[in-house]
């Protein structure tokens, strides 16, 4: 049975996510044990609340290294909400600016639209060989709860990601994978089949 590690670092939806990731027929375990986090088939970064905090949380666990050792050696990585904005170089709040893990290029900044958050059901745009959103209809909606993102898709691109865009007001990254590091802006655990239909796609490649 294909093994996932949902990484408990003290912030995320830890239960909801663990649910959704074992409908698909993971093994699935919630821990901070960061041996279990290397070593399992798939790990799951999830994230909520303010980008700074979710960073102090993984740099108190010691998780930084082991997340980057992993897409270093090709082990796949799930970056859920500010899950993935933490794969960023910087997060930007409130006029502070956080430094983030790296695996990705440019910053996580508010997003450019009249109403903040940007809360509810939202369509996204697919590009060819997309792997996650594989199967998907075009107009699938996934459920968003968030005020920031990645916008500088040129430098996501520039680097070979392969990007799905979603769009309020302004357009900002909803997907981004590249090679074993992949990320939903939105929240499968909470996008009912949508949601499950891509976490069906991340776990039938793990």
């Amino acid at each position: 049975m294909t093994s996932v590690v949902i990484l408990d670092y003290g912030s995320g939806n830890l239960r909801s996510a663990e649910r959704a990731v074992a409908r698909t027929g993971a093994d699935v375990t919630v821990t901070d044990d960061l041996d279990a986090a290397a070593g399992a088939d798939g790990l799951v970064v999830p994230g909520v609340g303010a980008y700074a905090a979710c960073m102090a949380g993984i740099e108190k666990l010691g998780a930084g290294p082991v997340i980057a050792g992993r897409v270093a050696s090709g082990r796949p990585v799930l970056g859920i909400c500010v899950g993935m904005q933490i794969l960023f170089e910087t997060g930007v709040e409130h006029g502070v600016e956080t430094r983030g893990l790296g695996l990705l290029p440019g910053a996580v900044t508010k997003l450019a639209a009249r109403r903040i958050p940007h809360m509810g059901w939202n369509t996204v745009t697919a590009p060819e060989g997309s792997v996650l959103l594989e199967g998907l209809p075009a107009e699938t909606r996934f459920y968003f709860v968030h005020s920031y993102a990645a916008s500088d898709l040129a430098a996501l691109e520039a680097v070979g990601a392969t990007v799905t865009t979603a769009a309020h007001d302004a357009p900002f990254a909803a997907v981004v994978e590249r090679g074993p590091l992949s990320a939903a802006q939105f929240h499968p655990e909470k996008s009912a089949d949508a949601g499950y239909a891509l976490l069906r796609n991340w776990v039938t490649g793990l």
